[in-house]
């Protein structure tokens, strides 16, 4: 294992897991930018609230500029000179991914380029990235393991991902940096995206509103929890890949049914749902499973959370504003 890096660059350190990763890292004493674009994806106020949040952990530097301007990029790696970056900044969402591929393209294709360049240009020796578990797609078995030789992505969103993994193997492979992927299985906590299910549900159900379930709600998903994640991205960040490059999968190993899932939050909540079944969603996939043997072994990573326990503390932050870290 390396050692810790002094100086990271968190891309996308406004959103859900970067916020939560900026503030563990200002408490073990690193230096910490911040890159995001405070885009309308959703409220851009619940991006500031995140970034008052991490103002809690430390001080650090905060740039309002986008991945997909080269020049801006290019400005914060000259002045701030990262040891490392945890390249979380991309457009997220299967269903929003399907309508608007070129926004995808252009972002988690062309604008990590633009990020991996300046790692090559300015000497930046480590990247860590935020891929997804949709990269397996329909067709790999269950359950995904980072070895698995026939991905499908259905998405676009998921093509863009499975792209961003390629091109920083390419950059691996020709300039000499070290890459780190990291495939999240469904993370919630305190400060997930309000449109992803678990927050979303908590919600309307509170409030006596009707939730929508895509096809019959048997689809799984292998849901995570924050703090997990984070011990995962930890620890990604002082591994040293033998050749240079690497894969993990981070999730709970433990899929739960959309009914199921939907069935704690009513007994977190305290209310019933108001169920409305529709048709299946293009791009998504049925089943998301990790394997996590391989995270457990080179990485040290154990996820504890229970999702039962999980959405019982979710609730809670929820009922006190969501404000909160939310991490141990």
């Amino acid at each position: 294992m390396q050692s810790f890096p002094e100086t990271v660059l968190i891309t996308g350190g406004a959103g859900f897991i970067g916020s939560h990763l900026a503030s563990m890292l200002l408490r073990r004493g690193c230096k910490v930018a911040v890159l995001d674009n405070l885009n309308d994806f959703y409220d851009p106020g619940l991006k500031r609230a995140n970034l008052a949040e991490i103002g809690r952990a430390g001080a650090f530097d905060f740039v309002l500029g986008d991945i997909c301007e080269r020049t801006a990029v290019r400005d914060l790696f000259a002045g701030f000179r990262p040891a490392a970056v945890v390249h979380l900044a991309a457009r997220t969402g299967v269903r929003f991914s399907v309508d608007n591929p070129e926004l995808y393209y252009a972002t988690n294709v062309a604008g990590m380029e633009n990020v991996l360049a300046a790692c090559r240009d300015f000497k930046t020796p480590k990247v860590v990235f935020a891929s997804s578990s949709s990269v397996y797609g329909t067709l790999s078995a269950i359950p995904f393991r980072e070895d698995a030789l026939l991905l499908s992505p259905a998405s676009p969103y998921a093509a863009t991902k499975l792209a961003g993994e390629a091109m920083l193997h390419s950059f691996v492979n020709c300039y000499g940096l070290q890459g780190v992927v990291l495939r999240f299985f469904t993370v919630y906590g305190p400060r997930q995206r309000p449109d992803l299910a678990i927050g979303k549900f908590v919600h309307l159900i509170g409030d006596g509103e009707p939730i929508q379930l895509f096809g019959n709600a048997s689809s799984a998903r292998d849901y995570t929890w924050i703090d997990d994640i984070l011990s995962g991205v930890l620890a990604a960040m002082t591994y040293e890949p033998p050749t240079g490059y690497d894969v993990f999968n981070l999730g709970s190993a433990r899929p739960i049914s959309l009914d199921a899932m939907v069935a704690l939050v009513e007994e977190a909540v305290g209310r019933s749902a108001n169920r409305q079944y529709t048709d299946p969603a293009v791009g998504d996939i049925t089943v998301t499973c990790a394997d996590i043997a391989k995270a457990g072994t080179l990485l040290g990573y154990r996820p504890t959370m229970a999702i039962a326990e999980g959405i019982r503390r979710f609730v809670a932050s929820a009922k006190r504003g969501g404000a909160g870290d939310g991490t141990s």
